[in-house]
């Protein structure tokens, strides 16, 4: 787990801002993860951190992110991870990213290894 913190008006870049911390202090690089779940509450903030970032569509928020499954106060963490180990045992992934903006500047990241 990882947090990084930048400027309040950036709000909603986190993720962008965030993976790339993570991967580097674990020594990985964005080929290395098989599965992304990124929750933004806007389409412009994901489409931004997906651009910025170069993630391939295949891998990030594949059953749907925030803005189709909701975003519940105190539950964005609980339901990436479980999103995230879910999707990864069935597509057989090794590593799944998970990201979100905490708000006020704050954003973070976890890297998860998925059991097989």
């Amino acid at each position: 787990m990882l947090t990084v913190g930048c400027a309040p008006e950036e709000m909603g870049i986190g993720p962008a801002l965030a993976i790339p911390s993570l991967l580097d202090r674990h020594g990985l690089s964005l080929d290395d993860i098989d599965l992304f779940e990124i929750n933004e509450a806007f389409a412009a903030q994901l489409v931004y951190c997906r651009d910025r970032l170069g993630l391939d569509p295949k891998k990030l928020n594949v059953n749907g992110g925030a803005i189709s499954i909701g975003h519940p106060y105190g539950m964005s963490g609980s339901r990436l991870v479980g999103h995230a180990l879910l999707e990864g045992r069935r597509r057989g992934a090794r590593f799944a990213g998970v990201s979100m903006c905490v708000g006020w500047g704050m954003r973070a990241a976890a890297l998860l290894q998925v059991a097989s």
